[in-house]
């Protein structure tokens, strides 16, 4: 039991969850979950009676327990407590002022980062404004590799997701030479399947991998269907650069989407045995996304921030190239509208930094929320602030498949002209053996650029 006086108030929570849950910024899906604070000052109450928890309360109470979970089975047994030791000492509100100070420099970071767990990062996020969750994740180098080099610091890629609501190849090939165009694809070329079958995987891995090598575009490919649906394509020989999965925070969400670790060890085994890197051999992509585990049923009265973070801790068991988090496509039942979207973006990209990930975000929003495009470009530029590595490149912004809005081409370029961030080098100097860019410009809109990969298209 936890208890503290502000004024004549006296406010008492019952334990660590209700702590974290009540500490939280306001979110649709902890009221609908019940854990939410029920007004301001119950809100002010948890943030200060967790600003004076120690650091290490987080190993010894465990949210979820150790023999019902196998992610806080990971978390427990992978935490190491040499890389803990320079802030075991302090307590959440002191770990706050560490990180925004001097002395919590990149290189800092990346070595405490084995001795956080997902917890320690969820609870520290609470008492942070949103220019502090900037800052600070701004000072994190994450750098992945399979065919390029991302994220290293200075650089900002995309993913270029050309779907299309019948995987026609011919739709899908247009999107991609369009993406290209504009310096998409860095990331990945990635396609979320209209048909997700075995088959329909299998050929549009083909299709995406004739198109690489015709084009030679240093990048790697994805069809992002079920890790069971890819352990299948690469028992038949398919192409599979990356093994996509979504990850969730609990041991019961993650079975709600049909995998387990045991599963993904498989399966990143199988991935890495292909070899088919050229400059690096991270191979797993996942996403992630606050609320998944309230609407499995499986959040174990747990708010859905810190659920989040948990779900980096299964990411980061397997070194993937990306991990994204889809910060809006849940709906509003979760984050009810544009505040609460970009409160959750800006949180999720410093939990899954300061754990060591290569994060990026898919900025977006459903049709039955209450956001806009303004809402995503204060999201889409606090983010570029905060130096993340990837964000989604959708044609005109609207996904014509999974009908909901994402981030177009056009706004990836204005995050590279705004804060001077080419895309990963490998592929920086390809746009310009093309053609595309020109000094790491845009070439004008005129029929060059399109001539210099019109050919991969029709061979393809």
């Amino acid at each position: 039991m936890y208890h503290i006086t502000l004024g004549h108030t006296h406010v008492s929570f019952p334990d660590l969850k209700a702590v974290l849950g009540r500490a939280s910024p306001q979110k649709s899906g902890d009221e609908l979950a019940g854990v939410a604070a029920t007004s301001a000052t119950e809100r002010e109450a948890a943030r200060a009676v967790l600003a004076d928890l120690p650091l290490r309360v987080f190993l010894d109470d465990l949210l979820i327990p150790y023999e019902h979970d196998e992610v806080t089975r990971l978390i427990v047994d992978t935490h190491d407590a040499a890389a803990f030791a320079p802030v075991a000492h302090l307590s959440v509100g002191e770990f706050r002022d560490w990180l925004l100070g001097d002395g919590a420099t990149g290189e800092s970071l990346a070595a405490l980062a084995p001795g956080l767990t997902p917890e320690m990062v969820a609870a520290v996020a609470k008492l942070m404004r949103s220019q502090d969750l900037v800052l600070v994740a701004s000072k994190i180098e994450v750098v992945t590799r399979f065919r390029n080099t991302i994220g290293g610091r200075g650089t900002f890629s995309t993913r270029l997701q050309p779907n299309h609501p019948t995987d026609d190849p011919r739709g899908i090939l247009a999107s991609t030479l369009d993406g290209l165009s504009y310096g998409a694809g860095d990331a990945v070329i990635g396609i979320n399947p209209a048909l997700d079958s075995v088959d329909s995987t299998v050929t549009l891995l083909h299709l995406l991998d004739e198109f690489r090598q015709r084009t030679g575009v240093p990048t790697q490919t994805c069809v992002l269907t079920h890790v069971t649906n890819t352990l299948e394509a690469i028992q038949r020989g398919a192409p599979v650069d990356l093994v996509f999965q979504s990850v969730a925070g609990t041991q019961a969400a993650n079975a709600g989407f049909g995998i387990d670790l045991a599963l993904l060890e498989g399966a990143h085994a199988a991935a890495l045995e292909l070899g088919r890197g050229t400059v690096g051999h991270d191979v797993m992509y996942f996403e992630t996304g606050q609320g998944s585990a309230l609407s499995a049923g499986a959040h174990h009265g747990v708010d859905q921030g810190t659920l989040e973070a948990r779900a980096y801790a299964v990411a980061r068991r397997f070194r993937p190239l990306l991990v994204n988090t889809v910060v809006g496509f849940i709906g509003p039942e979760y984050l009810l509208g544009g505040r609460q979207i970009i409160r959750a973006g800006l949180e999720d990209h410093f939990c899954g930094k300061l754990l060591g990930l290569p994060m990026g975000c898919d900025i977006c929003y459903t049709n039955h929320a209450e956001a806009d495009g303004d809402d995503m470009d204060v999201l889409l530029t606090m983010l570029g602030a905060a130096g993340v590595t990837f964000i989604m490149g959708v044609p005109g912004a609207d996904d014509i498949m999974l009908n909901y809005q994402s981030t177009s081409f056009h706004d990836a370029w204005y995050v590279r002209r705004l804060f001077n961030r080419p895309p990963a080098p490998e592929f920086a100097a390809w746009l310009e053996s093309v053609g595309l860019t020109r000094a790491g410009v845009l070439a004008n809109p005129d029929t060059r650029r399109v001539q210099a990969l019109m050919a991969g298209l029709e061979r393809a």
